[in-house]
């Protein structure tokens, strides 16, 4: 395969021939704080061994320009040998030491190594990001993740900064301006885990020791790091104390100790993602560090984080699976234990569970049902493909399995399985089947059933009660029907709901049941009264969406918010914002539920997922002519609750920015303003820098944020944050000129950083200005190729999903869709499937819209 991707089966024949003893990488970045030099040197050393001497294979390299190759002291000419993908080599001998020196890039992409000045003090800071497979932009690199190797890091960098890497650092030295630093090597890791962050961080600092099974103690120096701009809001003790927690529970849980000596902890900025485990030195999006008040939501999805990357320092980073067929290997595995370790490792995150089946499930549910949904052990032909497959189905589906699973093995079972796992597999790679032999071992089933229904195969199921009763109302049959192209095994558990004598609906009966093929009888309901309400897959055992019978569902149309146990009532309204996505319930009744109940609910996280799927109703599942309607609906119901909320509560915040969502009419908006002015207030309310910013984008968006007014606060904030946000307010002008700037700014130019590219496209998409993007459908089509062949995988992906017209849900845009896939079938599969995605969501929407309609 051409170019910068790298098939399935190329890695495969390299891996056959090729064994990594190890990488020694030399990186000079001592240009980065010069914003004019655009390379930094970069040297790599490989020594590896070869089965077949005299054959020939490839380094991966992504460099502007190699300066020398020499392999076993032969001088190779890169014009000849380096094609700007690949350095290739051929006379291989048993035994090889192969070094290619290269100038690299520095990027804006967030891919390879970043490089960003901060606007508050013009500091520069580095990062790298390579998963799956930009170490290449770095350095040489046998880029597959089954060519493990120790790796020794040396950087020389401005003798001002601190430099970290994946190991501790053995030397530094100063000369004149420069410092360098040398590593000790790292254990066997694949290329993508490779770290190596340096800049003039701020450095929080702390130490756990731990005393271990066979008497000896356990010492790992932690540190937390953020650029000094943000140091003044940096909790790294609270950071540092779910650390501590985490580490604390993981050695309980996986009987092995941490593996790779120290723990640092980098928040960086302009990051792609959430976080990635390099081990030793794992790197965060820096919006983790809250320099305005944020919910309590917002400290579980960060802590969350932290003990999902944790967990990879075992399941991803000790044991890797062998090719991203099995990313979930890890993925899964780190999804689920970021949920069960907030509550194992008794931090103060009690409703781990809750966010779990509210938020993470959704992102699956949404997966599941596209087109181009995939088993959880997926087909990744190239890495291209692998680049798409960090989605819900590996993430999201796959720790709901895994919740599955636990549930069907017992949890001793499946912790002692992952203890035998660690053993047996230490420093190497993995498939499925290697799971599943200690699985078996430990808890005498045979999961080779269980994985083809549940890791083979895709979609979602539903179950649906069947409830039948005689004259005096007692159960004569309960039965649970299951739907789906494949019928699998569910261990779930069936509550019966009734009221209380105060009126709340609490469950009155729980029954643990295996389900099996399309229809399975509960036996012990009959005899058993009626009950207000049947909830299927109580507790949340299984992965399926799950429905009502008639009865049910008037208890819940009359009295959802009168649930009281927290996920009970999360799994409702889960299943009934399914119902609505799904063209079951109209989005009018769902934003009226919304509206009724949302005011009442107790945990913040899920009233943040109501604020936005009910605005994702009104915007693209209402019928068009009910959206104007809908939308004061939801402002008024965010005023009335934004005057009503605790002074100061989390849940007065939250209201405070879905108003500023939902803002259109005169009232809002006037109030909108006095906020931003001094000249209104809410008791309680801190109108911070972060809200202000999103008070002045529901001005923008409204035409009523004038050029001088957002250049105003931007000077009050000319922080990375306050750029980003200021970007978005320009493009959510509703005005063709704004519309035009930001489109040009990222189609037309690739100068923009990540950040800003994205700040650009979130602007641009505001739904409200449907017609003013409407001009921009067609132009849309034609520049796909161009786009997916120009730009980084990464910014390519942001403009094909940002930019796809899907504010404009009509069928003319749906046959555009499909004309362009119809005529692109060579298209680039990543591509493809990209566009195939949105197109679905825009499928849904028009269905969602008759229904409402209806």
């Amino acid at each position: 395969m051409p170019g910068k991707n790298l098939s399935r089966d190329e890695a495969q024949q390299r891996a056959s021939i090729l064994a990594v003893d190890g990488y020694r990488v030399r990186l000079d970045v001592t240009s980065a704080p010069d914003p004019a030099a655009a390379v930094f040197r970069s040297t790599t050393t490989v020594a590896f061994r070869c089965s077949e001497p005299g054959a020939a294979t490839f380094l991966d390299l992504l460099a502007p320009a190699v300066r020398s190759i020499t392999l076993n002291g032969r001088t190779i000419d890169p014009a000849t040998a380096y094609d700007g993908a690949r350095v290739h080599v051929d006379g291989l001998a048993a035994e090889n030491v192969l070094t290619v020196e290269a100038d690299c890039a520095y990027s804006r992409t967030g891919e390879g190594l970043h490089r960003f000045t901060d606007p508050v003090d013009g500091e520069t800071y580095l990062y790298t990001h390579y998963e799956p497979a930009d170490a290449r932009r770095v350095f040489a690199t046998f880029e597959q993740p089954d060519l493990k190797a120790p790796f020794t890091f040396t950087v020389t960098a401005p003798a001002a900064w601190d430099v970290r890497s994946n190991a501790v650092h053995e030397t530094v030295t100063t000369e004149g301006a420069a410092r360098t630093w040398e590593f000790a090597p790292t254990k066997p890791i694949s290329t993508y885990l490779t770290a190596v962050v340096a800049g003039p961080y701020h450095v929080a600092a702390d130490h756990y020791s731990r005393e271990l099974a066979d008497g000896t103690t356990l010492d790992v120096p932690l540190a937390a790091l953020c650029r000094k701009s943000l140091a003044q809001y940096f909790d790294a003790d609270e950071i540092l104390g779910v650390t501590k927690l985490g580490l604390d529970f993981f050695h309980e849980e996986f009987d092995y100790p941490y593996p790779f000596g120290k723990y640092d902890q980098v928040f960086v900025p302009e990051y792609n993602i959430g976080a990635m485990e390099n081990p030793g030195c794992v790197t965060f999006k820096e919006e983790f560090v809250f320099r305005s008040k944020v919910t309590d939501a917002a400290y579980e999805s960060r802590a969350n984080v932290i003990l999902h990357e944790m967990a990879h320092m075992w399941f991803g980073d000790l044991v890797t699976m062998r090719w991203w067929d099995d990313l979930w290997l890890k993925e899964s595995f780190a999804d689920f234990m970021g949920s069960y370790g907030l509550i194992g490792a008794r931090t103060r995150y009690s409703s781990a569970w809750v966010t779990f089946a509210n938020q993470r499930k959704a992102w699956a549910y949404r997966q599941d049902q596209l087109p181009t949904t995939h088993p959880i052990t997926a087909d990744i032909r190239d890495l291209e493909a692998a680049k798409l497959n960090f989605d819900g189905i590996t993430y999201a589906k796959g720790a709901s399995v895994l919740k599955q699973l636990v549930a069907y093995v017992g949890s001793k079972a499946f912790f002692e399985g992952a203890r035998r796992y660690f053993k047996r597999h230490a420093f190497g790679n993995t498939e499925l089947t290697d799971l599943l032999d200690v699985l078996e071992e430990t808890s005498g089933r045979d999961l080779r059933s269980w994985a083809a229904a549940w890791l083979q195969t895709a979609g979602v199921n539903s179950l649906t009660p069947q409830l039948t009763t005689d004259a005096a109302g007692r159960i004569t049959e309960l039965a649970v029907v299951q739907d789906g192209d494949v019928l699998r095994p569910h261990r779930i558990a069936v509550g019966l709901y009734d009221r209380d004598p105060d009126g709340a609906l609490v469950r009155s009966e729980r029954i643990e049941l295996d389900v099996t093929g399309a229809r399975t009888v509960v036996a012990e309901a009959v005899g058993r009264p009626r009950p207000a309400l049947v909830l299927l897959n109580d507790d949340d055992l299984t992965y399926c969406k799950i429905r009502f019978d008639p009865d049910s569902l008037e208890t819940l149309r009359a009295g959802l918010g009168d649930i009281r146990d927290d996920l009970a009532r999360a799994l409702a309204w889960s299943a009934v914002w399914n119902l609505t996505r799904d063209g079951l319930m109209p989005a009018r009744d769902y934003v009226a539920l919304v509206l009724r109940f949302a005011g009442r609910e107790g945990n913040i996280g899920v009233l943040q997922s109501l604020h936005l799927q009910a605005k994702t109703a009104v915007d693209l599942y209402a019928d068009p002519a009910w959206r104007a309607e809908g939308g004061r609906r939801l402002a008024d119901g965010a005023l009335h609750e934004l005057r009503a909320a605790v002074p100061g509560s989390d849940h007065q915040l939250a209201w405070a920015r879905f108003l500023a969502q939902t803002a259109g009419g005169a009232e809002h908006l006037g109030l909108v303003r006095g906020l931003l002015a001094g000249s209104a207030r809410i008791d309680g309310l801190d109108v911070d820098q972060e809200l202000r910013w999103a008070l002045w984008l529901a001005l923008a968006a409204a035409g009523q944020a004038g050029d001088e007014e957002l250049a105003g606060e931007l000077a009050t904030d000319n922080t990375a944050s306050g750029r980003r946000q200021y970007t978005q307010c320009l493009a959510a002008r509703p005005t063709p000129e704004a519309k035009a700037a930001a489109w040009s700014a990222v189609v037309d130019s690739d100068e923009l950083p990540n950040a800003l590219v994205e700040a650009n496209i979130a602007g641009f998409s505001v739904a409200a200005h449907r017609d003013l993007t409407a001009l921009y459908a067609a132009p849309y089509f034609k520049l796909l190729e161009r786009v997916w062949s120009e730009r980084t995988i990464e910014i390519a992906m942001r403009i094909v999903a940002g930019f796809f017209p899907r504010a404009q849900t009509g069928e003319s845009t749906l046959a555009e869709a499909d004309a362009w896939l119809d005529g692109h079938p060579q298209a680039a599969p990543a591509l493809r499937r990209l566009v195939l995605e949105c197109r679905d969501d825009l499928a849904r929407a028009l269905r969602a819209q008759a229904c409402d309609r209806a």
